[in-house]
């Protein structure tokens, strides 16, 4: 079993490619204005975002962008169970984080990717 996968973020507004990868959903509420019925993924865990509080504070604020990066990582190591959990399918195959924001560059799935990321990277070291 590989180490990791590639990891790549796609917008749920977006047409979904076919390419064989699993599509989770890491927003921690349902986006607004997509029905559950037609939404493409494979899994949904709410406890992988960032706390209400830490969204509500950062509010799609660029400028606020390091500041909650720095907040993020707390955040995930506190909730082992959702980090295992997203870990176990970066192992399984190649993913892509599923997230409504409209920034491209500055949302919680870009964190969270990194986050998958730099684990899986220090546990093949």
């Amino acid at each position: 079993m590989p180490q990791h996968s590639d990891i790549d973020i796609a917008r749920v507004h977006d047409k979904a490619p076919d390419r064989g990868r699993a599509r989770r959903l890491v927003d921690r509420i349902w986006p607004r204005g997509v029905s559950k019925a037609t939404l493409r993924h494979d899994d949904w865990i709410r406890d992988i975002a960032p706390t209400t509080a830490l969204r509500a504070w950062f509010g799609h604020d660029p400028q606020k962008w390091g500041a909650s990066c720095n907040r993020s990582p707390h955040e995930l190591a506190n909730n082992a169970d959702a980090v295992g959990r997203g870990l176990a399918w970066c192992r399984a195959r190649s993913v892509s984080l599923l997230c409504a924001a409209k920034n491209r560059e500055h949302n919680q799935a870009v964190v969270l990717r990194d986050d998958l990321q730099q684990r899986l990277k220090e546990n093949t070291s």
